[in-house]
């Protein structure tokens, strides 16, 4: 009853934030809604004081506006809902997409109070130089400027122990105050909401809208110790430490904790100002190639990438290394997820329509019993209209986006670790167009899905899979041996205990036979002796 109240109050507020927008608009597209909700949405609109102005915006506008004013964790909702599609269609998806979680920065003494305490240490101590005014803002932290200083070795003949005073420039992310509970206030609400809809609109089960809230709550909590953002940094920057055209900022493990990490600081060009990088000298063509190579590097030969490839997210250093950086949202897939993506992709690419449907039904994302013909032709419907255009018109983006809309017809079940994947490729896709207007996604794709392929699913690496299979079952046969040997050891001793048994079983039967007769002949002497005590007194 209190959860029901205290969310009841909440989606007040929510609904009335929403209709201040003009954005209730979506509670009309579901045929059945409880009683409650209608009411809501015909009531509301009335109680909207001091609307904000949402003429001529359109529907995902406006809606994009109120996630905005109600803070980080609808934010971070609408970034969710931004990659689904099947969900809220295509044109919303596209406003989404542009949502940015920037909000007012929080005082400068809440950020020394946050690293002090964290860090265990007065500020000046760890830092030489702080910037009050921060660097960026953001919906859950915000980052600051600042220099360290450090001893480092720097020995001579004459002093082979002496060292030098080094200092380095460096980023602070601070989180925000109180945004966890902030967070956790809101995903209660959204796990009570997702319940009553999987309860009162059964269509909206395939979608799996719990799944996904604990999806986006599984991210946010990783979000909120930046420990964990810290150590998928150092894996990342171990994925590409061959790689001279990107890098990844160095972990300051030693001002890194659960609320505060430090990072080295990235001097160079936001890959959003094209007419600085032009100036610069930077062949943005190049670049282009870069960001979509280094993407399905990650996707597919790691399995580990970065989920956030948006344009704030990516620097251009002086020396034409593209650098990544906030990675409190990563993602990862297994080798079979990578398998079906990579075989899917390609085939559609190669208008192999029929393989693109074996595929899902062979994954298991379409039930056995939907027909394999019929989704073969609406998988032709889809990538038809995109790849019979021109090669350098060919969307990856949309022909994922447009898949993910025929998921209703054959009852497929949202596949949340493909959710991640998309909204990134998506991401990574538009990134390189803003860069480069003329490349196409598979052009610069092919040749690094090619290899991978060749490596992961042609003869050469079936072999491989069974000469591994092999030698796995040769490191497990001394441990079978030995478990055999213990077996037979084991049944042996069982033996033994079985005729030990048998033999004491024996001589307790022959010691009950010897007992009964000494029974019988003391009964009968003992008889005997008292009938001759009677005849003698």
């Amino acid at each position: 009853m209190i959860r029901t109240i205290n969310n009841s109050l909440r989606l007040l507020y929510v609904a009335r934030t929403l209709a201040r927008h003009d954005a209730l608009f979506f509670l009309d597209r579901f045929p059945r809604l409880p009683i409650a909700l209608v009411l809501l949405r015909k009531v509301m609109p009335l109680f909207a004081f001091g609307a904000s102005r949402s003429q001529g915006l359109r529907e995902g506008e406006r809606l994009a506006n109120a996630l905005r004013d109600l803070g980080p964790s609808f934010i971070k909702l609408g970034q969710a809902l931004s990659v689904r599609a099947d969900l809220i269609g295509e044109e919303l998806v596209q406003d989404l997409g542009n949502l940015r979680d920037r909000l007012p920065p929080f005082p400068f003494e809440v950020a020394r109070e946050t690293i002090e305490y964290e860090l265990q240490a007065p500020l000046e101590s760890l830092f030489v130089d702080f910037e009050r005014e921060p660097a960026a803002a953001a919906s859950i932290a915000q980052v600051h400027f600042a220099k360290v200083r450090e001893l480092v070795p720097a020995p001579t003949e004459d002093d082979p122990d002496a060292v030098e005073e080094v200092f380095r420039d460096v980023a602070v992310k601070i989180l925000r105050p109180g945004i966890e509970l902030a967070f956790e206030r809101d995903l209660r609400l959204f796990f009570w909401l997702a319940e009553l809809a999987e309860r009162y609109q059964p269509q909206t089960r395939r979608l799996r809208l719990t799944k996904i809230v604990e999806t986006l709550a599984d991210s946010v909590e990783l979000e909120m110790d930046l420990r964990m953002e810290a150590a998928a940094a150092s894996e990342l920057a171990e994925n590409f430490i061959d790689e001279p055209a990107f890098g990844v900022p160095e972990i300051d493990w030693q001002r890194t904790a659960k609320r505060v990490m430090t990072q080295s600081r990235v001097i160079g060009i936001s890959i959003d100002k094209k007419a600085d990088l032009i100036a610069a000298g930077h062949d943005l063509e190049a670049l282009s190639h870069i960001v979509i190579r280094v993407f399905l590097h990650q996707v597919l030969r790691d399995g580990f990438f970065h989920a956030d490839m948006h344009h704030g997210n990516l620097f251009v250093t002086p020396d034409g290394r593209l650098v990544a950086v906030d990675f409190g949202i990563m993602g990862r897939m297994s080798r079979e997820t990578r398998l079906f993506m990579a075989e899917m992709l390609h085939a559609f690419l190669t208008r192999d329509y029929r393989r693109a449907a074996d595929v899902h039904f062979r994954a298991g994302y379409v039930p056995p019993h939907k027909s394999l013909d019929s989704f073969a032709q609406a998988c032709r419907s889809i990538g038809e209209p995109i790849l019979g255009r021109p090669v350098s018109e060919i969307s990856i983006a949309r022909l994922l986006v447009q898949l993910f809309q025929i998921t209703e017809t054959f009852e497929m079940e949202t596949q949340p670790q493909l959710l991640l994947l998309q909204k990134t490729m998506v991401t990574a896709e538009g990134v390189a167009q803003s860069l480069n207007p003329d490349i196409n996604f598979w052009e610069a794709a092919e040749p690094t899905v090619a290899h991978w392929m060749r490596e992961n699913m042609g003869i050469e690496a079936h072999a491989a899979e069974v000469v591994k299979d092999g030698l796995a079952v040769l490191q497990k046969f001394p441990a079978i041996v030995t478990k055999a040997d213990t077996l037979l050891s084991e049944m042996e001793a069982r033996e033994r205990n079985r005729d030990h048994l048998d033999e004491l079983r024996e001589k307790l039967a022959q010691w009950r036979r010897d007992r009964a007769v000494y029974v019988v002949g003391g009964g009968i002497l003992g008889a005997a002796a008292a009938s001759l005590i009677a005849l003698l007194v």
